[in-house]
Order: structure tokens, then C-alpha cells, then sequence
């Protein structure tokens, strides 16, 4: 698979999950986290223009030039230097991107310090959950994203099993994948716990040699 494809792939699940959630919120408030190429940023602009919002943008690396826009504020900052964050964004916010630091722990103290500040309603959105385009073999052949994004992803299930009153949480397996996660309550959140599994227990292990 080319580049055009891989890229292909990341607008199209940004347009295909997540632009629908958010596109008729009217003066809608959004934080990005990662920037980069500048993708999601130049979707989630055109959505602000047309719904009177603002864009509020983080990376580590510099981007402010990428765009000269009212409606757009770039924070050049780590996406834990919560302080400096938090001098520019919102109380509240419609929409958080979360396209950082692809690291299990990371995604989850990121999206953990940043839960309470998504509206009740509002969205929550992690990239890289997504494993099988990095297995051995495949185009883009990974061993850190392969592990990376599947501990990401199994991480994003323990918490929503302790939590599942408290927000949805979807996934969309285009490319390297998203989580999509509509927050229902006000509440905190509570502590994540491994998920208790049968698949290794004795009894699935006879049903497995009985077939």
C-alpha cells in the first residue's frame, strides 16, 4: 500500500466517524492533540468556519505557521505541560484528538487529566488503536506500533469495563484505527481493572481439545 493510500486511510475515518458527530454543534470548542501533517487539523478548521468554534491545537513540535486563522490557536507545548494548556482552551470542550504519544500509559494519563473538561454529550477521540496494519508481513510492518496499539487498545477496554455507565465507546478499525467516546455522565471516572478472561481457563481448554 503507497503513502496515497495511507493517507487515504486516516481522512477517511476522520470524515467517516467522527465529522458526523460534531459537524451541526454550533460555536463548538475543539482540542487537538498532534498536528504533524496538519490532516485533522485542516478538517476540524473547515467544521469550526462553518459552526462559529475554535480550534485549539497541541504539539511539541512547532506548527503555528501551518495555518493564519482567528478561529485557530496553536500551543506549542507537551500535551502533559497541563498548565500551558490551560491557559488558552475552554472550561468545557465539544471534541478532544487525541494524535500524540502512541504509548499505552501515556494515552491513558493523557485522556484521564483530560476527561472531566469534555461536555456532557461531547467526544473524546484516541488514534492508533489499531494493530493489523503493523503485524509481521503486512504494509506497514511494526513491531513498537503493532505492540503499542494493541496495549493501547486493551488498556481503552479496561477502562470503559469499570466505566461502561459512564461513557460509549466505539472503534473503527480503518487504518490504524480510532476510539470514539461519547461521555454520558458527569461523574469520575473509575480506576480500570484487568479484564477477567476464560479464554486460558481449564474448561475452554477441554472445549478446545473435544473439537
Amino acid at each position: 500500500m503507497n503513502n496515497l493510500n495511507i493517507k487515504s486511510n486516516y481522512y477517511r475515518k476522520l470524515i467517516e466517524f467522527v465529522v458526523p458527530e460534531i459537524k451541526n454543534i454550533k460555536n463548538l470548542d475543539i482540542l487537538e492533540f498532534g498536528v504533524r501533517k496538519g490532516i485533522s487539523t485542516s478538517i476540524f478548521l473547515d467544521i469550526c468556519k462553518k459552526n462559529n468554534g475554535r480550534l485549539y491545537s497541541n504539539d511539541v513540535d512547532d506548527y503555528k505557521s501551518l495555518y493564519k486563522d482567528e478561529i485557530w490557536k496553536f500551543i506549542h507545548c507537551r500535551d502533559d505541560n497541563y498548565s500551558e494548556i490551560e491557559k488558552y482552551i475552554p472550561e468545557k470542550l465539544d471534541l478532544i484528538y487525541l494524535d500524540s504519544y502512541h504509548e499505552p500509559n501515556h494515552v491513558e494519563k493523557i485522556f484521564r487529566y483530560y476527561y472531566p473538561k469534555i461536555k456532557n454529550g461531547g467526544f473524546y477521540v484516541i488514534d492508533d488503536i489499531c494493530w493489523l496494519p503493523y503485524v509481521k508481513g503486512n504494509y506497514r510492518d511494526n513491531f513498537g506500533c503493532e505492540i503499542a496499539n494493541l496495549e493501547t487498545y486493551k488498556r481503552l477496554l479496561e477502562i470503559y469495563y469499570k466505566n461502561n455507565e459512564n461513557f460509549d465507546l466505539e472503534f473503527s478499525f480503518v487504518g490504524s484505527g480510532l476510539a470514539k467516546i461519547k461521555k454520558k455522565t458527569d461523574n469520575e471516572l473509575n480506576n480500570s481493572v484487568k479484564i477477567p478472561s476464560r479464554y486460558y481457563s481449564f474448561k475452554n481448554m477441554i472445549k478446545k481439545i473435544i473439537k
